[in-house]
């Protein structure tokens, strides 16, 4: 059983994911309706069959899904056909993500829906498969040999469902000594470096630019909060409100500081520089923002259901302006959540909601991101 949101007056409960045996009688006639619904993603009627077997087989008891395996184990089907499928098989992707973005739109589809944006790593044994490198592997908590992936999924009081993936590509892949590699993968040749963040981004202005999936908020954890380009893409999306995670140590000012430009010379050129007026001012890290709060500005609420029963969390907010390369950025409220215990434990997130904004509402924001890492 997963956990259910209980904030006072949230917005709506995200349903737990509770199969039964029941609710899977059926499953090929739905599947097949489900493949059906992509025939105009492939060019040849067969490569829509092969489609088909690929699903079944990854739907199946197998303990090892590679295609020999599958293959074997799937009626009528054949090792080269799947084969030739992930190869060679050429299917319009962008038409494929439109049709399923449309059927989640009609299925789970709320004005008030949330997109969430997280990443998550695969663990691979070779070297042989794009973007393999050792780098941080979330599902292991380290560094180890892994494919990352960025994803976005969406929730309502519907359910909630992955709706994007991109494949994070580590930065030496793109050098000239992975160029080899890059051609036996099949690596676009016009693909650039883009960290996980912009990747996230790009997917959000598909979204938008789309406009099949209703939403009005966005969720993602500290690695998106600590990045610009992210800030800047839920930014650009007019009325949608974020809840990201950030980083600790992520400097601001409790006050909005005052600057002005000042003119320097640099090589005999005068140049123009943006500095903070009052030096004194210096920007904290909102570790030290918590700290400082009174009794008086925390809230206990009961944030989920645990296995043991009612989990609770003290909750603070902060209107603060967050420091970039030692000058102001962007004003928001800091939203922090503390532990109940002896030994508390802090995380922090910045939010671009509007001034009246109930706390109840971030503070469910703050709690809503588990979907994306199940689905």
């Amino acid at each position: 059983m997963l956990p259910r949101c209980r904030t006072a007056d949230e917005p709506f409960v995200i349903p737990p994911f509770d199969v039964q045996v029941s609710d899977v009688e059926g499953f090929m006639d739905e599947l097949q309706a489900f493949q059906s619904i992509f025939h105009d993603c492939f060019a040849r009627s067969e490569a829509r069959a092969h489609c088909l077997d690929y699903m079944v087989g990854q739907y199946s008891p197998l303990a090892r899904k590679s295609i020999e395996p599958m293959a074997l184990a799937v009626e009528g089907s054949r090792i080269r056909s799947l084969q030739r499928l992930l190869s060679e098989t050429v299917w319009d992707e962008e038409q494929m993500r439109w049709n399923y973005h449309q059927l989640v739109a009609d299925a789970l589809g709320e004005p008030d829906g949330v997109l969430m944006f997280d990443a998550s790593g695969f663990v691979k044994k070779g070297k042989d498969s794009a973007g393999v490198a050792r780098q941080y592997c979330g599902t292991l908590g380290k560094v180890e040999n892994c494919q990352v992936g960025v994803f976005a999924g969406y929730a309502s009081r519907q359910g909630y469902a992955l709706v994007d993936k991109h494949l994070f590509l580590p930065e030496v892949w793109l050098t000239e000594a992975y160029a080899a590699r890059r051609a036996r993968c099949q690596v676009p040749a016009e693909v650039t470096f883009r960290t996980k963040p912009q990747l996230a981004a790009a997917m959000l202005h598909t979204i938008v630019h789309e406009g099949l999936l209703p939403f009005k908020y966005v969720v993602a954890d500290c690695l998106y909060g600590n990045s610009p380009d992210f800030l800047d893409a839920v930014d650009a999306c007019v009325g949608v409100t974020t809840v990201v995670a950030i980083p600790s140590e992520t400097r601001c000012w409790l006050q909005r500081p005052r600057t002005e430009d000042r003119t320097y010379l640099d090589k005999g050129e005068e140049r123009a520089k943006r500095v903070v007026v009052a030096p004194h001012s210096a920007p904290c890290a909102v570790a030290a923002v918590a700290a400082s709060l009174p009794v008086s500005s925390w809230y206990q609420r009961t944030v989920s259901e645990g296995t043991k029963g009612p989990i609770a969390s003290a909750f603070a907010r902060q209107r603060v302006t967050l420091c970039k390369e030692g000058l102001p950025e962007r004003t928001g409220w800091l939203v922090i959540k503390r532990t109940v215990g002896v030994e508390p434990t802090y995380a922090y997130y910045i939010s671009n909601a509007p001034a009246s904004t109930p706390l109840r509402t971030l503070v469910w924001l703050s709690g809503v991101r588990w979907a994306v890492e199940i689905v």
